[in-house]
């Protein structure tokens, strides 16, 4: 009885290999992944990729750093009926427009990306996260500023105001701000007297948008603008600006990781979110690919990896209690997050579904008046 249970046992073991080499030998050999670069990249390559290469032998992936321009970029590949993306890594926002215009596909998240330990369902897992049907959850992370406590003036006090970025007076010398609208409007908005649970409503407006700008102006000559988030801690680090934003990561990195000299300033940090999307229109192989690699990336324990390696909160609520330490440095990384109560004490919320209506009007009229 025994030797027959073994044989049966070997069989079905044998059935499920001849079904998983089945389902793989439709699948691409290779994937590109489009992120931002930098510790966030490094972060998804050591948590994701090569743990899923290491039981997927002779699957490439390649990175393309082009994520910041995920919109435009994949509106131009799907003009040219050309979509050579796989995999593409954009904060909310961005998931959304991409959604609305067909360029993202729709999913079923309970469907394609895996439950829980417990056997929580995913959707219920990564919760109101899911701002859109084509949107998978990673992290939740800020922009937030850091300063050099040493370059700022003698008995100045250390700032604890995001509106330090518009004292030239207590606080002289360059500063370093993203090159677009986002998060830039609301903190000229919440520093020129604008209660925070108002700031989208007055952004709406005509108004409101001037109003912004005008703060704005007041720092403008003072303020050496960035496109790529390894700027700023560069620009810190090289004594060329007293202050800046950035992400919360990328902080993380410079302080932690490299030792620089550096101290955060919390306040009125813009919590975020980013994610995966699918590029609509994929070809069978490679989208089985992608879906293969997705159920696995985004699981409660991949998740909960990535925070060995940059201070960003996982978006699975199952994760969050797996959260330790650095893999390399050893310390805790839960005092690192932007959801740490210790640094949300004054937190500011960003809509997404705002900026997925007004982000293209807003973009044109931010780059008119930095040309101004």
């Amino acid at each position: 009885m025994k030797a027959k249970m073994l044989l049966l046992s070997g069989s079905a073991v044998a059935l499920a290999g001849a079904a998983f080499a089945a389902s793989h030998s439709n699948m691409a050999d290779s994937m590109t992944l489009v992120s931002w670069g930098g510790a966030y990249q490094a972060s998804q390559q050591k948590a994701y990729v090569e743990p899923y290469q290491a039981m997927n032998e002779g699957v490439e992936a390649v990175w393309d750093e082009s994520s910041n321009e995920a919109v435009a970029k994949l509106r131009a590949m799907n003009e040219a009926g050309n979509v050579t993306w796989d995999l593409v890594d954009v904060v909310a926002s961005d998931a959304i427009r991409l959604c609305d215009e067909g360029l993202a596909m729709e999913i079923d998240h309970d469907e394609m990306l895996a439950p829980a330990p417990d056997g929580t369902s995913a959707s219920d897992d990564f919760g109101d996260l899911i701002v859109s049907d084509c949107f998978i959850p990673q992290i939740v992370y800020s922009t937030t500023a850091a300063y050099r406590p040493d370059l700022l003036p003698a008995g100045a006090p250390a700032p604890d105001s995001i509106c330090a970025m518009f004292d030239l007076e207590t606080y002289p010398g360059k500063r370093t701000l993203e090159r677009r609208p986002i998060n830039n409007m609301e903190w000229a908005l919440i520093c020129d007297g604008v209660a925070k649970d108002d700031v989208y409503d007055v952004l709406e407006t005509e108004e409101g948008q001037a109003r912004a700008f005008a703060k704005l102006d007041t720092i403008k000559d003072q303020t050496v603008w960035w496109s790529a988030a390894a700027e700023p801690p560069q620009l810190l680090a090289d004594g060329e600006v007293v202050m800046g934003s950035s992400y919360n990561g990328r902080w993380f990195s410079a302080i932690e990781e490299q030792g620089q000299p550096f101290a955060m300033l919390w306040d009125a940090q813009v919590f975020d979110l980013d994610g995966w999307i699918i590029p609509a229109g994929l070809p069978e192989d490679r989208l089985a690919r992608v879906k293969d690699f997705l159920y696995f990336a985004t699981d409660t324990q991949r998740l909960a990896d990535q925070a060995k390696y940059i201070s960003y909160g996982p978006a699975r609520e199952s994760s969050a209690p797996l959260v330790g330490k650095h893999a390399e440095l050893g310390i805790e990384m839960a005092p690192h997050m932007p959801t740490d109560p210790n640094n949300a004490k004054n937190t500011f919320l960003y809509n997404y579904e705002w900026w997925a209506d007004y982000r293209d009007d807003l973009d044109a009229k931010f780059q008119a008046w930095l040309a101004q």
